[in-house]
């Protein structure tokens, strides 16, 4: 379904719920309306966008613990303006193995707010800074358990008085204190989830809550405990299709684009999710004081099995009878490969299989005090304390096989991809002997993130017909972040073709092949069954490690014995080859990120009201200025090659010395938030802002890794020397430490019409300007040799390299239709919906139409920038990443009596992912730009298509019957309707499935006990 389409449903339900509401607008609410629960929850929110002084949005738990949605990150995506991810992708590469846009979340990720993302989203807990240890500033809030939450607030354009950093938006995350409630409440809640995918029951997840409050002599005293804990058991299944290349010589005449392989995996996926929240409060007179714990911890662990094919695309072939779309794309074909096969093994398509376990442990714990003192009825004084203190341990392994499989049939036809083997190809797949023990990858990375906090705020209260209030303070932070990981050290050949043949520099002499009874353990068939639910063909069986090696490193460690023994029975015969296995080293300069940073902020903030104008105005006035001194610790690493260097060869000393880079900026902020009331029913908001939002910290990286890759030839005779052919000069820049804060100017005009309790109507535009936005881009890093020359290094890393706009519509209803008669007039409707539009300008634009010849300066720009197919031509300017034009929710509510239902739909439309990412980026593309000297050859283009996640919509219902006061039972359906979801790869012949993924339905039923 297109976006003009989806467009039009969601006015359409937003008319029909409109005219459906007609008399409610004309009259004034019933007199005796009881809400609760669902309703009340509606209301609260309502009240809070209603009264307050900026532009903001919310979610209010309907009952103690109880937001509508399984995770912090799916409340969000149903507030007007946010969008989620519903892929696995990190903040910080250093924390991944680079592939994780191509892996499904089992709970969402990446929220946006306004087509915004990662780095320009502040988080908070009870108006203080929050953050995980995950590389970047914000939460992951996947992380956070929902059961402690009593709301989330989203502000679009924050005042002066809050806190910087979040030039999309701002999430603040409530929690209760004991005086919200008028006495004791206790709170017990039970909960079973099952998958229908996986076909497994999670144990059962459980929260309580005991809060109570008492008259002393000492004061009033208050104290809250909230405990949470949680688990579920998902699975998602994937089909996948590998960028297609122009072929000229498989149809007479004609230029075909086809895929050398499809691949498909199982996942499964266990989430425990851990909460403790304390609060101890006090009041007494004019001095009032509350302490708050809170801690969050979250685990997971993922086991995966795949197939994924690995072929040439310049030398693949077609069985007779292959078709093609309109645009020469391949719609169904047998794919062979004659040409590809390695010493012992068969010819044919190169694939490899694999078991696979990740998991994370991320644990979050935040300290903090606030005190309270009125000194008269004009002062106010408040202080306040906090420490945050964030770890996070992960893990990444693979275990892999690789063989070649005689012939694979695809049928690209439709919205899913098909993947079979004829008999024969089906039978080679299930025999062990055709397969070798391939690779292993190890990846282990520790973050731990801590920030100590100091604010002092004042209050003066004027005695004025205009003027508010006077509010004004200073904060300061102290701030560190320290990553380590095994990054660059990862991947490691077991046995492959490359390492196996006749040479003398190859050091296998065969493969470490599945029949051989030295190398026959450690495996088994993987069926694949229940795949995508019975809705797509089941895979044909193939071989795959053992999940328990990829589970255990010294298993891992252990595999490498095979490449020594083969690599010493090869040296045996007179090679000289290390056979020696080397562990992927952890937290060497290489994988270490070391930050620390402080700011010092202070702010004056004037609220006033004109309550004598025909139409009341008040708003507030203020500025905020904010000093920051970031500092990184790390390393330049330059090693020269051997010597006695050959003629030719500059002499660049080695590079590797421990280096501090540090430097302070201050920025000014200043903000204006006025707010017009027509009636009691009707007003208009207008909000101006200036923003920042510093650079995550993964981006700030002081490594730099430089080295030069010298081509030579050795003419014909036995005392020829090498001869030099020609020097490239590389390198990657980690991260960059000069990098500045994006800045934004922002926007906002609002009108908001509440005609009854829980009855609204919203309509918004908004403007943000962007400057300094951080992208990747290639430029050079000098050294000089010893001679005093200059040697220019193309390296690839962040800069501030352009300027944006975004701008858009936001738009929402709510109400009851109370007038309806009998049942009917507990029915409701909440609706809202998006528009956003953007454009970029580069600092310095580059308009090259192909990205080849490879591995030149102008060839890895546009590459990075606009995206590059696999025939070396760029398709042109970007939007933002994370961004969706068009977005919407639609739910259908019912309240009446004991029964409240909840039956919410939501929608976005397709967004960027990511221009140059794992999985849709490669070096063996086939040239055809004409005018370069590699034209027609394979390997000849290092492309990166632009994937895209696709359009997306998905039905939840959740149910609740209260049958006292004191207790209720409800459930959830997830993804109602079986969605898949779908991501695309942009090419020249349009844009193409890439993955498929699909997770099925999940269930879920609760009993809540309050009294």
């Amino acid at each position: 379904m297109n976006n003009t389409r989806k467009t039009a449903i969601a006015i359409g339900v937003a008319q029909l719920a409109l005219m459906a509401s007609g008399a409610a607008l004309a009259q004034t609410e019933p007199a005796t309306v009881v809400v609760h629960g669902q309703r009340a929850a509606l209301e609260s929110a309502q009240n809070i966008k209603k009264n307050a002084d900026e532009i903001v949005d919310s979610i209010v738990a309907d009952d103690i613990g109880k937001l509508p949605d399984k995770s912090v990150t799916e409340v969000l995506q149903r507030v007007v303006g946010v969008s989620i991810d519903r892929t696995m992708n990190r903040v910080d590469p250093q924390q991944g193995v680079g592939d994780s846009v191509n892996h499904y979340a089992a709970e969402g990720t990446g929220v946006s707010i306004r087509g915004l993302g990662a780095g320009q989203v502040r988080s908070e807990f009870n108006g203080r800074d929050a953050f995980s240890a995950n590389g970047g500033r914000a939460l992951s809030f996947e992380d956070v358990p929902p059961e402690l939450m009593a709301g989330v607030d989203v502000y679009k354009n924050p005042s002066a008085e809050q806190i910087e950093g979040g030039i999309g938006g701002l999430v603040n995350l409530r929690t209760a204190l004991p005086f919200d409630a008028k006495g004791r409440k206790v709170a017990l809640s039970t909960e079973v989830s099952r998958s229908s995918l996986r076909q497994k029951t999670a144990p059962p997840s459980v929260s309580g809550l005991y809060s109570d409050r008492w008259d002393t002599q000492f004061g009033q005293v208050g104290v809250l405990i909230d405990l949470a804990h949680s688990k579920i058991a998902n699975q998602s299944d994937s089909l996948s299709i590998a960028p297609y290349s122009s072929r000229d010589d498989l149809v007479p005449g004609k230029r075909v684009w086809v895929t050398p392989s499809a691949s498909w995996g199982q996942n499964t996926f266990d989430r425990t999710r851990d909460g403790l929240y304390g609060a101890l409060q006090w009041k007494k007179g004019d001095f009032s004081s509350y302490v708050t714990f809170l801690r969050s911890r979250y685990k997971q662990h993922s086991d995966e099995h795949s197939y994924f094919g690995g072929t040439n695309p310049a030398t693949l072939s077609l069985d007779p009878g292959a078709t093609y779309d309109a645009n020469g794309a391949l719609l169904t074909g047998t794919l062979h490969d004659t040409t590809n096969s390695g010493p012992g093994f068969g010819t044919g398509l190169g694939f490899g299989t694999d078991a696979r376990a990740s998991g994370r442990t991320s644990d979050t714990r935040d300290v903090s005090w606030s005190g309270t003192w009125r000194a008269s009825d004009a002062w106010t004084f408040k202080a306040d304390l906090q420490h945050v203190q964030a770890t996070t341990d992960g893990y990444d392994n693979t275990v892999g096989l690789g063989g070649w499989v005689p012939g694979q049939t695809v049928d690209l036809r439709g919205g899913m991809p098909s993947i079979s083997f004829d008999q024969a190809s089906r039978a080679y797949l299930a025999d062990p002997s055709h397969y070798y023990w391939g690779f292993t990858q190890v990846h282990h990375d520790v973050a731990k993130a801590q920030m100590n906090t100091a604010r002092l705020d004042a209050k003066y209260t004027f005695d004025h017909p205009i003027l508010n209030d006077l509010r004004f303070g200073v904060r300061v932070t102290d701030r560190s972040a320290v990553t380590q990981s095994t990054h660059d050290s990862e991947w490691v050949q077991i046995s492959q073709g490359w390492a196996v043949g006749n040479q003398s520099w190859q050091p296998l002499a065969q493969f470490a092949g599945l029949g051989d009874p030295r190398f026959a353990q450690g495996f088994g068939l993987h069926q694949f069954k229940n795949f995508f639910g019975g809705s797509a063909a089941s895979p044909a069986p193939v071989i795959v490690p053992d999940a328990s090696l990829a589970n255990s490193v010294d298993a891992v460690n252990k595999l490498h014995d095979y490449y020594t023994t083969l690599c010493n029975e090869a040296n045996a015969t007179g090679r000289n080859n290390d056979c020696s296995y080397k562990p992927p080293k952890f937290g060497d300069a290489i994988g270490l990120n070391d930050q620390h940073e402080r700011t010092q902020a202070a702010y004056a903030q004037l609220r006033f009201a004109f309550d004598k104008l025909a139409y009341p105005i008040d708003g507030n006035v203020g500025v905020r200025v904010v000093r920051t001194n970031p500092k990184s610790i790390g390393y330049t690493l330059f090693t020269p090659p051997n010597k006695p260097l050959l003629p030719g060869v500059p002499d660049i000393p080695a590079q590797s010395e421990k280096q501090t880079f540090e430097s302070t900026y201050t920025r000014v902020l200043p903000s204006l938030n006025l707010k017009l009331k027509v009636s009691d029913e009707l007003q208009f908001r207008l909000g101006l802002s200036k923003g920042m939002s510093r650079p995550d910290f993964y981006l700030l990286q002081a490594y730099t890794t430089l080295g030069m890759d010298i081509k030579t030839h050795t003419p014909p005779g036995d005392d020829q020397k090498p001869v030099v052919d020609s020097i490239a000069y590389n390198g990657q820049l980690r991260g960059n430490t000069s990098l500045r804060p994006v800045m934004a100017t922002n926007l906002d005009l609002t009108a908001e019409y509440y005609f009854g309790r829980a009855s609204s109507a919203t309509f918004g535009v908004f403007n943000k300007r962007l400057k300094d936005v951080i992208i990747a881009q290639t430029t050079v890093y000098p050294l000089q040799d010893v001679t005093g020359t200059t040697h220019d290094f193309m390296v690839t890393g962040p800069v501030n390299g352009m300027d944006a706009r975004v701008s858009g519509i936001e738009a929402g209803f709510q109400t009851y239709f109370d007038k309806l008669p009998g049942l009917f007039s507990g029915l409701g409707v909440s609706s809202n919906f998006t528009y956003i539009d953007s454009s970029t300008t580069y600092h310095n634009p580059v308009n090259g139409t192909w990205c080849t010849p490879k591995d030149t300066l102008m060839a890895n720009m546009v590459r990075n920038l606009q995206g590059c197919d696999t025939d070396g031509r760029v398709f042109g300017d970007m939007p933002l990443v994370g961004l969706s034009k068009n977005s919407y929710n639609v739910a259908l509510l019912y309240d009446k009596d004991a029964v409240s239902l909840r039956l919410a739909y939501s929608w976005r439309s397709k967004y960027l992912q990511s221009t140059n990412s794992w999985g849709t980026a490669g070096n063996d593309g086939i040239d055809r730009n004409p005018d370069s000297p590699n034209y027609g050859q394979g390997y000849s283009v290092n492309y990166g298509l632009p994937t895209w996640g696709g359009a997306y919509g998905q039905l939840d219902l959740g149910f609740q019957y209260k049958f006292t006061e004191h207790l209720r039972l409800g459930g959830q359906v997830g993804n109602l309707t079986n969605q898949v979801y779908r991501q695309y790869m942009q090419q020249q012949v349009g844009m193409k499935l890439h993955n498929a993924f699909y997770t099925g339905r999940t269930f879920s039923a609760q009993m809540n006990y309050t009294f």
